[in-house]
């Protein structure tokens, strides 16, 4: 009895097997971002296993960013971590394991990290970006709309500067999930004037202090930054849980 039990636990994970050799065929650089993967049927043939198994370990790699299926063409290796990052992130908090001074203490830290690393590591396309962000948020016009996109751009560009892509990656999917679950968060920070200004003066000294490699400075405007959103996540949890 229990060897049939083993029997079918074996056959029943036979899809574990095309993804090994799928991690393998990427590590030996035989796959990369954008190679074809070779059809089920030669997959289940040379492997050993049902043409079923090879479409269930495709499913899995897809839902953890590894590939991408691609309608009468194919399934194809991606570099999609981000999108199941935020899916993780946001299944995470659904079931109760993260609340939003999680995520905004995760940030912090990140971009913490990133914004030093910026200032030793930024090129001159990132500065340029950084500077003509920084030129269109102090022009002070624009609809509430755009200075969102300009704030969101601004962190994108710090934490590419810092040439880690983890961080790129992690910090893109912590902001997207907090635009899910807070959809207005950024709106409500600079719909007051007063906050608005403190947290346009902290994004303009953290981009000066990359250009001075001021680190002391540069750290200080961040931690003013989280302490703006963690301020008004903590107003916004007080009226939730009164409402």
């Amino acid at each position: 009895m229990p060897q049939k039990t083993n029997g079918l636990q074996d056959s029943d994970r036979m899809y574990v097997r095309v993804i090994d050799y799928i991690k393998q065929e990427i590590t030996a650089g035989r796959l990369q971002i954008g190679s074809k993967l070779p059809p089920e049927r030669t997959m289940a043939e040379m492997l050993g296993v049902s043409r079923n198994s090879v479409r269930e370990a495709v499913r899995v790699l897809e839902i953890m960013g590894t590939t991408v299926s691609v309608q009468g063409a194919g399934h194809f290796i991606a570099n999609n971590f981000e999108s199941a990052l935020v899916e993780t992130l946001s299944l995470m908090f659904v079931l109760k394991e993260l609340d939003f001074q999680q995520v905004s203490q995760l940030r912090y830290a990140l971009e913490l990290k990133s914004f030093t690393l910026a200032v030793q590591n930024a090129t001159e396309q990132d500065l340029a970006d950084l500077r003509e962000i920084i030129s269109q948020l102090d022009m002070g016009i624009k609809e509430e709309e755009e200075n969102v996109l300009l704030d969101k751009r601004l962190h994108y560009t710090i934490a590419r500067a810092s040439g880690n892509m983890l961080f790129v990656e992690i910090l893109q999917a912590l902001s997207d999930v907090m635009d899910r679950f807070i959809a207005d968060l950024r709106q409500d920070i600079m719909s007051e004037e007063t906050r608005k200004k403190k947290l346009h003066d902290a994004h303009r000294r953290m981009v000066e202090s990359i250009f001075t490699k001021d680190v002391a400075a540069g750290s200080a405007a961040v931690e003013e930054h989280f302490t703006l959103i963690d301020q008004r996540l903590e107003t916004r949890t007080q009226n939730r849980a009164e409402s």
